[in-house]
C-alpha cells in the first residue's frame, strides 16, 4: 500500500488522496522473495488434505481365466484425502513448481493418451520454476489436439491468438476454438465470427501490399535518378554502383513482401454472409430443470462467499450486501439453489468448493460468486492471484490466504458441465491467464443451433470486477460499483443471457460509474484455462 499511496500523490491532488484510499477495497502485493514464511497454520492438515493433487493410484487386480495380473498405475486429479483413501501416492510440493506434476503424468502421455498431453501441456504452459514454456505446451497441446480433445484444442486456440509459442495467427486460433467446440464450418455461428476475422485480416494485408507499392515506387525512383548520375559519369561511381545495387536488393525484398502479402490476400476465404434464424421460445419448465423443447439446461446451484469482518486485515463495507442482495436475485428470479457462506475461515470456504463435487452432476450449473480482500505474489515471470479469508493475515505474511490454484484444482473436478465464478476483489482478474478469446466476440442471438453446440460443452468462465490492480469497494449505495452494475443487469433482464452477454451489459457501466468515483475500474471476461473448459457457455434463464 506505500507504493500505491505515492503513485495516488503523484496522480491527484493532494485534497483527493485520502478520499481514493477510503474508497478502494485492501489490496496486497507481494514479492516471493520478500514475504516472510507462514506460520504453520493449527489446522494445517486439513488444509492439506483438501488441496487438489497429481495422485498415482496404484493398479487394479484383475483376472483373466485362470490368470490374475495388476494393471498399470493410473494418474488422476484428485484431493490428498481422496488420494490417501485409494491407497494412491503423490508428491507433497510447492504448487508453484510443476516438476512433481510433471512426473506424474509425462510417462502417460509418451504413450499417447490425450488427456495426459494435455495435462503435460498446462504443467508446461503454467511454467517450471516460474518461467512458462509455450512452445513445448503448444508441441503437447497439439498432439492431443489431433486425437480430438476438445480442452487440448481450446488451448493451442489461446496460443495462437495470443502468439505465444507459435506465430500469432487469428483464423488458426479461430479454427482450433471450432474444433473444440465441435462446429462444423458452414455453421451460421462460425461463419458470423470468422467472416469478421477474414475481413480484418484482409483489410491488414491489403494495407501492407499499398505501403509496399508506395516504398517500391519511391526506390524505384531513387534507383532510376542513381543509375542517370552513374551513366552521366558523375562522382563516386564505386560508391554509386555499390548504392545502386543495395537499392536493387532492397526493392526484391520488398517486392518479395507484396507477393507474398498478395498470396495470403488471395487465399482468405470468402465467406457467405450469415442469415438470422427464427428465435427459440424458452419455458421453464417446473422446478429447477430449463427446457427449450429437448434442450435441458439442467440443474443451477451457487455458492456465494462474502467476507467483509477481517481479524488482522482492515475490514470492508459492502460485501455483506452484495452477497445478500446476489442470493436474492439468484434465487427468486433465475432458480437457483443458492449457499452462502458469511466471513468464512480458509477452512470453511475450502471445505465448501471441496464439498460441491460431491453436491452437483455433470449436467448441472454452479455459479460460485466471491466478494472479499484480494491479493497477489510475484513468484519468477509468474504471478498469483489469492482470494483472502477472514483469518488471513496481513501482507507480507500469507497465512491462510487461499490460492487461485486451489479453486482451479477444484474447478476441474467438479462434475457440473457449467461453471461461472463472479470474483469481486482486487487482482480478481488473476484466477485466470486466458485472452478474451475470438469466440466470444460478437456471437449472433441465441437460436436452437447455437443451443445444440453450446450445451454439451463444458465450460469454466471468469467474469471479474477488475484484472491485475485494485477495485472500489463502495461507489453505489450499499454496494460496490461492480456488485451494484451486475444486480441492475441480472434483475432487469427478461431474455436468457449468456455469460458474454452480461459482461457486455455491464462492461460500459462499470468503467463509467468507477470513473465517476475517481477509480477508474475495468471488468474482465475470460476462461479459466487449467479447469476443463471445452468453450461452453454459462446461460441465465428467467424462471
Amino acid at each position: 500500500m506505500p507504493q500505491l499511496s505515492a503513485l495516488y500523490k503523484q496522480l491527484l491532488p493532494k485534497a483527493t488522496v485520502s478520499v481514493v484510499l477510503a474508497l478502494t477495497a485492501g489490496c496486497a502485493s507481494q514479492e516471493q522473495h520478500g514475504a516472510a514464511a507462514p506460520e504453520e497454520a493449527p489446522a494445517g492438515g486439513r488444509v492439506a488434505e483438501l488441496q487438489v493433487v497429481d495422485c498415482l493410484l496404484p493398479g487394479m487386480v484383475r483376472k483373466l481365466g485362470t490368470s490374475t495380473y495388476l494393471t498399470p498405475r493410473r494418474p488422476e486429479r484428485t484431493t490428498a484425502a481422496d488420494c490417501n483413501i485409494r491407497g494412491g501416492e503423490y508428491t507433497a510440493y510447492d504448487r508453484a513448481d510443476y516438476k512433481s506434476a510433471l512426473a506424474v503424468w509425462l510417462p502417460e502421455a509418451e504413450a499417447g493418451n490425450a488427456e495426459a498431453q494435455t495435462n503435460v501441456g498446462e504443467i508446461y504452459e503454467r511454467g517450471l520454476g516460474g518461467t512458462p514454456n509455450y512452445e513445448v505446451a503448444a508441441f503437447w497441446y497439439e498432439k492431443a489436439a489431433k486425437q480430438g480433445n476438445s480442452r487440448a484444442q481450446f488451448n493451442l486456440g489461446t496460443l495462437y491468438e495470443q502468439g505465444l509459442g507459435v506465430e500469432k495467427d487469428p483464423l488458426k486460433a479461430l479454427n482450433w476454438y471450432r474444433d473444440a467446440w465441435g462446429m462444423p464450418q458452414d455453421s451460421l455461428v462460425y461463419q458470423s465470427v470468422a467472416s469478421k476475422e477474414v475481413d480484418a485480416l484482409r483489410e491488414q494485408l491489403a494495407a501492407e501490399v499499398r505501403q509496399r507499392d508506395v516504398r517500391i515506387r519511391k526506390l524505384e525512383q531513387d534507383f532510376n535518378q542513381l543509375q542517370g548520375q552513374a551513366q552521366d559519369g558523375g562522382g563516386n561511381q564505386e560508391a554509386l554502383e555499390r548504392e545502386i545495387e543495395d537499392l536493387r536488393l532492397w526493392i526484391d525484398a520488398l517486392e518479395s513482401e507484396r507477393s507474398e502479402s498478395v498470396a495470403q490476400l488471395d487465399a482468405l476465404p470468402k465467406m457467405r454472409e450469415p442469415k438470422e434464424s427464427a428465435q427459440t421460445k424458452y419455458v421453464a419448465s417446473p422446478g429447477r430443470m430449463i427446457k427449450s423443447g429437448d434442450l435441458n439446461f439442467g440443474r443451477y446451484f451457487a455458492l456465494i462467499i462474502g467476507n467483509q469482518d477481517y481479524a488482522k486485515v482492515e475490514d470492508l463495507d459492502t460485501p455483506e450486501n452484495d452477497v445478500a442482495s446476489m442470493a436474492e436475485v439468484l434465487q427468486r428470479k433465475y432458480g437457483f439453489d443458492v449457499e452462502v457462506l458469511i466471513n468464512a475461515n480458509n477452512i470453511e470456504l475450502m471445505e465448501k468448493i471441496n464439498d460441491l463435487n460431491e453436491r452437483l452432476d455433470e449436467n448441472d450449473n454452479l455459479l460460485i460468486y466471491y466478494a472479499g480482500h484480494g491479493a497477489r505474489i510475484q513468484t519468477g515471470d509468474v504471478e498469483s492471484g489469492y482470494w483472502l479469508p477472514s483469518n488471513a493475515d496481513a501482507p507480507p505474511r500469507n497465512t491462510y490466504w487461499v490460492s487461485n490454484e486451489f479453486v482451479t484444482g477444484h474447478l476441474s473436478r467438479i462434475q457440473a458441465r457449467r461453471v461461472m465464478v463472479v470474483a469481486d476483489s482486487c487482482y480478481a482478474g488473476l484466477l485466470s491467464d486466458a485472452p478474451g478469446y475470438l469466440i466470444l466476440q460478437d456471437a449472433p442471438e441465441y437460436n436452437e443451433e447455437f443451443m445444440r453446440y453450446k450445451l454439451p460443452k463444458r465450460s469454466r468462465l471468469l467474469l471479474s470486477s477488475g484484472g491485475d490492480q485494485p477495485v472500489l469497494d463502495n461507489g453505489a449505495p450499499g454496494h460496490s460499483v461492480f456488485a451494484a452494475v451486475l444486480l441492475e443487469t441480472l434483475e432487469t433482464n427478461e431474455d436468457i443471457m449468456t455469460g458474454p452477454q452480461l459482461f457486455a451489459a455491464i462492461d460500459d457501466k462499470v468503467r463509467e460509474r468507477s470513473t465517476a468515483s475517481g477509480f477508474p475500474q475495468e471488468a474482465n471476461f475470460k476462461v479459466i484455462k487449467g479447469a476443463g473448459h471445452e468453450v461452453g457457455d454459462f446461460f441465465f434463464v428467467p424462471i
